[in-house]
């Protein structure tokens, strides 16, 4: 097996690519995490999906290339000049609401329904808020994280914050987590009942 091939992606990945190049974003999510999203996401139909730290839009792209029509999903950045990047890719899309504000304000408010996939992407609903945001997976929901292996952009002391988050998520009896030492280190936790 060659993890590499990854077939079938989304219509306007690669000028997403070319625009984060072009701009030198220098944050893409790789196309491992977005085929997991993908593969994720088709296990529900019709599902409510969250992700916090919409960047340039990759990941994006293959969440919704994972959702059917009856599907909605929230991306939260708070960068405006990647939102409008993002709303020019996708803002015509009617499943998709793109939300340009700090993560951890929007996890704070948040009143919504739960989520069937939640993919934490920044330091909200990961590092921060992550009791608000566990909160709002569905039983049988997944919260998906990736960066967990040391990567060269990290500040100085970020692996101890890894390293606590690892060690809370395995200790939660409400979560089945699966850690895989793949694509930039990834975790999906899954709500139990």
């Amino acid at each position: 097996m060659k993890d590499s091939l990854i077939l079938d992606l989304p219509k306007l990945y690669e000028k997403i690519e070319s625009k984060s190049q072009e701009i030198g974003f220098t944050m893409p999510s790789d196309r491992y995490i977005g085929a997991l999203l993908k593969t994720l996401m088709l296990s529900k139909p019709g599902g409510n999906f969250l992700e916090l730290g919409t960047g340039i839009g990759l990941s994006l792209s293959w969440m919704i290339d994972g959702m059917d029509k009856n599907g909605k999903l929230t991306t939260v950045d708070n960068d405006f000049a990647l939102c409008e990047i993002v709303q020019g890719f996708f803002g015509a899309d009617n499943r998709v609401n793109i939300v340009c504000m700090d993560g951890a304000d929007w996890i704070k408010n948040h009143q919504g329904k739960p989520f069937d996939l939640i993919f934490a992407d920044a330091w909200p609903g990961k590092y921060s808020q992550l009791e608000e945001t566990l909160a709002m997976v569905k039983v049988g929901g997944f919260y998906v994280i990736d960066d967990m292996t040391a990567q060269p952009n990290w500040p100085a002391g970020h692996q101890e914050n890894v390293d606590k988050l690892v060690s809370y998520l395995e200790s939660r009896e409400d979560f089945s987590i699966c850690k895989m030492n793949w694509s930039t280190g990834v975790i999906v936790a899954s709500r139990k009942s």
